[in-house]
């Protein structure tokens, strides 16, 4: 377990560092061949999280489909949220956590604008998936930060049952343990296990300082008006 105050001091740690920063932290570490999830796994819109990984592991459902009416599939939708595709882990949630979602590839959105923002409100500062998501224009809307595989528009009945929480798991060909800090944005999503995680930081923040110095002389020589990137 993570005590509150070494989360806090890896938040603030990472508060600042782009994906690309941390990155090359990464690789300042000998790390090249770790840490950053496919290409596949993009945002909903362009934000930038630092967060503290929370896993959870979802399974293709693999039982039967019982033949029904529209109105006995309303009440076996019930059962099936509250027997077969749980989130236990919702509840669970603290502040800075960043939810790491192995759905096993299924197109399916396990997360909507609702039960995401919930999360959010429990804590949540993102989300990640390598399967679906759901309600994406009500998520923008709502300015959860999101980054998923797929866009779907089905729901999980008959598509995924709930595994595990608080365990490896991978996500994007990046094994994620609970408790390592997770960096996302525009260049997609990086994460940095927890034992490394001063190290990577202070070369990280060695290339972000270079990068600053470097384009915001090329602002002031271009006339263009400094921005927070390179304040």
């Amino acid at each position: 377990m993570m005590s509150k105050d070494e989360k806090e001091e890896l938040l603030e740690l990472y508060k600042d560092l782009r994906v690309a920063d941390v990155r090359d932290g990464m690789d300042w570490n000998m790390m090249h061949h770790y840490g950053s999830m496919s290409p596949d796994i993009r945002p909903l819109f362009r934000t930038r999280v630092v967060g503290i990984a929370r896993t959870v592991r979802y399974l293709p459902y693999d039982g039967p489909m019982p033949k029904m009416s529209p109105e006995e599939y309303t009440q076996w939708s019930h059962w099936y949220y509250q027997n077969v595709c749980t989130y236990p882990w919702v509840a669970e949630i603290e502040a800075g956590d960043f939810i790491v979602m192995d759905q096993s590839g299924v197109d399916a959105g396990l997360m909507g604008s609702n039960n995401s923002l919930k999360g959010v409100q429990n804590g949540a500062r993102g989300y990640v998936t390598n399967g679906g998501v759901r309600d994406t224009d009500e998520l923008i809307l709502e300015k959860v930060p999101f980054w998923s595989r797929f866009i779907s528009q089905s729901m999980v009945q008959g598509r995924l049952r709930f595994d595990a929480k608080d365990i490896p798991v991978c996500v994007g060909g990046v094994v994620v343990h609970p408790g390592d800090v997770v960096v996302a944005d525009g260049d997609g999503v990086i994460v940095v296990p927890r034992g490394i995680a001063c190290e990577v930081a202070r070369y990280a923040h060695q290339e972000l300082k270079g990068d600053k110095v470097g384009r915001r002389k090329l602002y002031e020589e271009l006339g263009m008006e400094l921005d927070k990137t390179v304040l």
